[in-house]
């Protein structure tokens, strides 16, 4: 069975039970500053779960797309992923325990086909200095429906996942008590850090058992649900909202009762194939194919390189099919860091030239069947990451010759100032140094986040020094206004260069919250017709609304490949930012800028000049306006 085919029989195993299909949230949440990303289904719909009404009724299904870049190390293994799919159900003050725990094992092993011989759960074991019970509740109806499926099923009293590892499983245990770090949900995470006033409960996880052969006792202990073994993986988990906490941090019973589910699509096929290995769904195989043909290699001989890159370029993805950009800044950033580590990891593959453009298809692809509400920007994401894959790596080889010229000359032993070379003049970001020392083994001084540190503000004190030449009076300040006219001022020199002469530069400007002064060489006075070519390209460029977007580059890409407008490359620093208006790949304007600018054209209002004159001789002023 494939993704698409369990996801669907998902939804329409919701829909027969009363639930209505909601949208999925975009994994950039605009009213929620607190996270990067959507990393859970629950997320989005936190607000209906803590008591405002749903338009869609009390009966919620969805699929909801997940980004968790906390688990980025451990990718690599069997299972970690930073993209997913979260299966989602709710009950809004609806059905409770008994419906939830009956439906979704009737789905496992109905609809998907696993066999109930493997499945084990797990329930709360209480807490008695809360006052919180047992959950004897969801035990005994999880006893109901493995004795009508013919299964036996005694209950284990484990307590904490460590008594686990020492214990294991005894025979025909198949549902486990766990203390609240493995069964109790709360916004804070156990009993403890709860939340006054927030719902919370005990949850019941389901586990799929991959069987005992994939236990490595040694390293994990002995096999039991909650183990961090590659024998079980849990692949659903129902959390019974029931309680609050009080004012005084006791906890009382809620009138109306939640039920949140959240099961891993990539998990839940992966148990429908019989693999613990979730690469080998349909989700991620083509990619893996893909990459033993470019490559040449075998995958079961170089897994941890094809699933790092299968699992960041499917996030990359959907992140760019949604709209977002790489950048150095917040999500862009974490975006880049996804590109360039998949990018790295195709070296390692031998894989030394350009290779997303016959991947990218393949991931899209696979999520064609994800509504067009959440990847809104399908048909340029392709360009996006090309872009990005273009720009690392032209950076890319340079940097890593000069890590390893680095290393060889200090006896493999960098230090943060080291650090910072490679990513001010080479590009190469500091996470990235570090993991590829880690993989060649190379060391790192004691104090190198504060060297990286030191050096990194000294740069920002000499940026502030060079900059000053950038603009002759500059900005007057930073307001909102002033910002505005400070990017009219980009799209002006552009119109001068494309329909004056394409040898005008800037030869200085002022600019003000009420008007754009602006000098540039020229030695004629301009007629009626030039100007009126000139403010009409710019107010086109204006109702264009055209994207304003600026990253930072090494000062030769900037000038050599990108070939950013500039006029004082002797001064600028090795590092520099570099703001393009319009396409990236065929530009408006690309300038060396300090910033501020606005993000993109369309909030410029009317362009109009005012005057033009004389300002020294060769050299020509124009003042503008926007209305």
């Amino acid at each position: 069975m494939n993704a698409n085919e369990v996801r669907q029989k998902f939804l329409d195993f919701q829909v027969k039970h009363g639930h209505k299909i909601i949208q999925p949230a975009p994994l950039v949440l605009e009213d929620d500053p607190t996270t990067l990303f959507t990393g859970s289904g629950m997320q989005p719909l936190l607000p209906y779960l803590l008591g405002k009404p749903h338009k869609d009724g009390t009966r919620l299904t969805d699929s909801q797309p997940c980004v968790r870049l906390q688990d980025i190390e451990d990718v690599g293994d069997p299972r970690h992923t930073t993209v997913f799919e979260m299966l989602g159900n709710w009950s809004l003050g609806d059905y409770f325990k008994k419906e939830q725990i009956r439906n979704f094992f009737e789905f496992l092993t109905k609809e998907i086909g696993l066999d109930p011989n493997k499945i084990f759960v797990t329930c709360f074991i209480g807490d008695e200095k809360y006052g919180i019970p047992k959950d004897t509740e969801a035990a005994e109806i999880w006893q109901e429906v493995f004795s009508e499926a013919g299964v036996e099923a005694k209950i284990a009293e484990i307590g904490s996942a460590k008594h686990g590892d020492e214990r294991g499983i005894k025979d025909g245990e198949r549902i486990f008590f766990y203390d609240d770090h493995e069964n109790w949900w709360s916004r804070g995470g156990g009993i403890e850090s709860t939340p006054l006033g927030d719902p919370c409960g005990p949850d019941s996880e389901v586990f799929y058992d991959f069987g005992e052969d994939k236990q490595d006792v040694e390293k994990y202990g002995k096999s039991h649900p909650a183990s961090d073994g590659a024998r079980f993986m849990e692949i659903g988990n129902q959390v019974f909202m029931q309680y609050r906490r009080k004012e005084d941090g006791t906890f009382e019973e809620l009138e109306k009762k939640n039920v949140d589910f959240g099961g891993g699509l990539e998990r839940i096929t992966a148990a429908s194939i019989g693999s613990f290995d979730v690469f080998k769904i349909s989700l991620m195989k083509p990619i893996i194919d893909k990459l033993e043909e470019i490559s040449g290699k075998n995958y079961d001989n170089n897994t941890d390189e094809m699933r790092v890159i299968a699992d960041h370029i499917r996030g990359a993805y959907l992140l760019a099919a949604q709209g977002l950009t790489p950048s150095n800044k917040t999500q862009g950033y974490a975006m880049r860091r996804l590109v360039r580590r998949a990018i790295l990891r195709a070296l390692d593959l031998g894989i030394s030239a350009n290779f997303l453009s016959e991947i990218i298809p393949i991931v899209a692809e696979n999520y064609r069947e994800l509504p067009d509400s959440i990847l809104t920007h399908r048909e340029s994401a392709l360009d996006v990451l090309l872009k990005e894959e273009r720009t690392f790596r032209f950076t890319l080889n340079k940097g890593l010759k000069e890590l390893d010229k680095i290393a060889h000359k200090t006896d493999n032993l960098l230090s943060g100032y080291d650090l910072f070379k490679l990513q001010d003049t080479y590009g190469f970001p500091l996470e990235l140094s570090i993991e590829e020392c880690y993989r060649k083994d190379i060391k790192l001084t004691e104090n190198y986040r504060e060297e990286f540190e030191k050096a990194l503000k000294e740069q920002r004190e000499r940026s502030q020094t060079a900059s000053k030449g950038m603009f002759k009076g500059g900005l007057e300040d930073h307001g909102e206004q002033t910002v505005k006219y400070h990017t009219a001022c980009h799209l002006l020199l552009a119109a001068l260069q494309k329909h004056i002469s394409p040898d005008i530069v800037q030869k200085g400007s002022n600019i003000t919250a009420d008007r754009v002064r602006f000098d540039f060489n020229l030695d004629h006075k301009m007629t009626p017709e030039e100007l009126e070519k000139v403010e009409n390209q710019v107010n086109e460029w204006i109702s264009d609304n055209l994207p304003v977007v600026h990253d930072e580059y090494d000062k030769t890409y900037a000038r050599d490949t990108l070939h950013a407008h500039g006029q004082f490359w002797d001064k600028y620093p090795e590092q520099l930012t570099v703001y393009t208006i319009g396409d990236f790949d065929s530009p408006i304007s690309r300038e060396v800028c300090g910033g501020p600018h606005v993000e993109n054209t369309g909030v410029l209002g009317k362009f109009k000049i005012t005057k033009e004159e004389s300002s020294s001789a060769g050299v020509r002023r124009i003042k503008a306006i926007l209305e």
